[in-house]
């Protein structure tokens, strides 16, 4: 599986990392470089701050890009969480010459388009530990975002925003696509 795979090399990157510290400055996202070392846009989103920063990160990949991968296969799934963190970390760096990185623009990607793929999917909303809708789930992470965007903290929110908007296009445009390959299987 692709999902596992980017694990992986997340895993492996952060290792990498902590041997080699001139790495992390090789691959992270600095805006006023990225025209320069257009990697950048690709490498950011492999590579994290510290531990929590990836355990948090490839958590969230193992619990939800698996179940993405099997509904829309191997290549669908790559290009979502790719472009996802692609538009992402070009959104960031419209609003931030600050470094970026993490995988969080292509999770939330993968996020926004399982919600639209499988909106009765049931997720564990952790402060309460109860079940809720994904697309409930995807609003309350969404709105957290928005609120917090202006507060000037570490954290990329215009990746997040961006990398989910990018995932529920992904999600429309599969749907659609599978609705209309139905109705010509149907006709």
């Amino acid at each position: 599986m692709i999902s596992l795979i980017i694990l992986l090399i997340n895993v492996i990157l952060f290792f990498l990392q902590s041997l080699i510290p001139r790495l992390t400055w090789l691959f992270i996202l600095y805006p006023p470089v990225l025209l320069e070392e257009p990697w950048r846009i690709i490498t950011h989103m492999f590579i994290h701050a510290n531990f929590s920063h990836l355990f948090f990160n490839m958590l969230f990949l193992l619990f939800f890009a698996p179940t993405l991968e099997r509904m829309v296969g191997k290549w669908k799934f790559l290009a979502i969480y790719l472009s996802s963190g692609i538009i992402g970390g070009i959104a960031q760096s419209l609003v931030s010459v600050s470094p970026a990185l993490g995988a969080s623009g292509a999770l939330y990607g993968v996020f926004g388009a399982l919600a639209i793929l499988n909106p009765k999917m049931k997720v564990i909303f952790f402060p309460l530990f109860i079940p809720i809708p994904i697309t409930f789930a995807v609003v309350i992470f969404a709105l957290f975002d928005f609120i917090l965007v202006s507060t000037g903290d570490a954290i990329a929110y215009g990746a997040h925003l961006s990398g989910l908007f990018a995932g529920i296009i992904w999600g429309i445009y599969l749907s659609r696509k599978r609705s209309r390959i139905n109705i010509l299987e149907y006709s």
